[in-house]
């Protein structure tokens, strides 16, 4: 017999698995002696008291054995001779879509801007250590997309979407630690996740798909009918097939300018704009788990942060905790930031992103560029902060304590961000309105988490890219486009998702919708 049981255990019987048995034996109300094995299914913290609690979700088996563990595994079909799929991005969205194509028996034809996975460690290099950025490789472009080297966290809300289950599978499939099929919080981190890549591009390759680097897609292939037959390479060459997946993220601004340079209808949508904040891990510890020194059997600990004060939302984005700040600019000449960490998670520092809501009513000074009005407001403040940040990818400053009160920060705190602050005005980088609402936004966090808002804390600027500014728009049943047959928009840079995990799901929904509209 078997039974699925919810046990809420301290730390010291959540770290014993007599423990374990026991209480489930209790909680079944048979002896101990029957319980053949346990087999964990969900583990999450519960810090919000003085003792902490962990959540652990079983598989409880008894009187009969314990039945073996599978280890998720696939096997992918030939689609070498196949129709084919072009997609426009090798990001998780662009990945996914590729595997689930290939279970579909249609053949990806996957066209990436960026480089290999590997190579493009090189390029992030001479980011952070000479400040330059190679606007086709870097931490947004190339093989894996900006979830690759900016932390590889796997919690989404999407959970009705798509397969969660399947998209943590196929991590663990290709490598991934089981462990992200339990933790609340699934993190493979940044330094895992590029094998992870590799092995997934193996597969695609191994069923006879194909995936071209170095591959940028400069112009659209279209019949008299509005009809996109294919794309062409910055190299002349032309790709033609079944659809066309637009699956090229959210900084991919040429693509957005193409398509609006062909009217291929666009619509700007709201997105959220800040700096990123950075606090010695040690506090956030102490603030979450109330003690001096954390205990060695807890991660790091982490935080959410959200109020809405006159119908602007102002929350915390991305936290990483036991991070490091990454410069995340696509082009010269701008200061963006993102966050990351490695799987261990053992940085002295945690930072978040710290965003302000933009909607439409903050993009007046650029509405002429129409649904590009938001990518213009965001350049504007990159360009900015590359300016007064001093070049080489340096990034404008400031103490928490003297953002609230509007001075410059004589010297600042420690920092991971590797190519280095230079102390600057961010109240007055900011527009009025987002810094307004952000110093509300903090005292309210202050009250919920005491000693959040502290001098030890850094603000670096400018958190831009937290999602799409523009909506390619797509029929609701067919997922294609409502005015261009052949071209399905797709993932985060379309505005359909918000990180690894839902943007696979949109990937993989996006897929199964080709290969119905293909055979109806």
């Amino acid at each position: 017999m078997h039974a699925t049981l919810n046990l809420v255990l301290t730390l010291d019987q959540a770290d014993n698995p007599e423990e374990q048995r026991n209480f489930a034996a209790k909680f079944l109300q048979i002896e101990v002696s029957r319980i053949t094995g346990l087999r964990l299914r969900k583990r999450s913290l519960d810090a919000r008291q003085q003792n902490i609690k962990v959540n652990l979700q079983f598989d409880v088996y008894w009187d009969e054995p314990l039945p073996e563990s599978i280890q998720p595994q696939w096997n992918y079909p030939s689609v070498k001779a196949k129709p084919r799929v072009i997609i426009v991005g090798c990001g998780p969205a662009g990945m996914f879509a590729a595997l689930r194509l290939i279970e579909l028996g249609l053949k990806p034809v996957i066209l990436e801007r960026g480089k290999t996975v590997r190579d493009r460690r090189r390029d992030l290099a001479e980011i952070q250590r000479k400040g330059l950025v190679n606007p086709d490789s870097n931490y947004c472009f190339g093989e894996g997309g900006a979830g690759t080297y900016s932390d590889g966290k796997l919690y989404t809300r999407a959970n009705k979407r798509g397969n969660i289950k399947k998209i943590l599978e196929t991590f663990v499939a290709h490598g991934a630690h089981p462990d992200i099929m339990v933790d609340a919080h699934p993190h493979i981190g940044s330094n895992k996740l590029p094998d992870v890549v590799v092995a997934m591009r193996e597969s695609i390759l191994g069923a006879g798909g194909e995936i071209h680097f170095e591959s940028r897609v400069t112009e659209f292939l279209m019949d008299r009918n509005q009809h996109l037959r294919g794309v062409v390479l910055q190299n002349g060459q032309t790709l033609e097939g079944q659809a066309v997946i637009l699956a090229t993220g959210h900084s991919a601004r040429d693509i957005f300018r193409l398509l609006h340079s062909h009217q291929i209808l666009l619509e700007s949508k709201s997105f959220a704009l800040g700096v990123r904040i950075e606090h010695p891990q040690a506090l956030i510890d102490e603030i979450q788990y109330h003690a001096k020194v954390r205990d060695p059997r807890l991660p790091p600990a982490s935080y959410r942060l959200a109020v809405t004060l006159e119908n602007k939302g102002i929350f915390s984005f991305c936290m990483c905790p036991g991070g490091f700040i990454i410069p995340a600019a696509t082009e010269p000449g701008e200061v963006v930031v993102n966050g990351m960490s490695l799987s261990r998670r053992d940085s002295a520092f945690a930072n978040s992103g710290l965003v302000v809501s933009v909607d439409e009513s903050d993009l007046t000074p650029w509405l002429q560029e129409g649904p590009l009005a938001g990518i213009a407001y965001q350049k504007a403040l990159e360009q900015r902060a590359f300016q007064i940040g001093g070049g080489h990818q340096k990034a404008p400053g400031q103490r928490v304590t003297d953002f609230m009160t509007g001075n410059i920060s004589t010297d600042l705190p420690a920092c991971s961000y590797k190519p280095g602050l230079t102390s600057a005005p961010i109240h007055e980088l900011l527009p009025d309105v987002i810094v307004r609402k952000m110093r509300a936004g903090l005292h309210q966090f202050e009250k919920k988490m005491k000693g959040y808002l502290t001098a030890e804390a850094v603000m670096v600027g400018v958190e831009s890219r937290t999602s799409s500014p523009v909506t390619i728009p797509r029929n609701s049943a067919t997922l294609e486009h409502p005015t261009v047959a052949g071209l399905y928009p797709c993932g985060e840079g379309a505005g359909y998702a918000g990180g690894i995990v839902s943007a696979a799901m949109d990937g993989m929904n996006v897929a199964e919708a080709i290969a119905r509209n293909c055979r109806s």
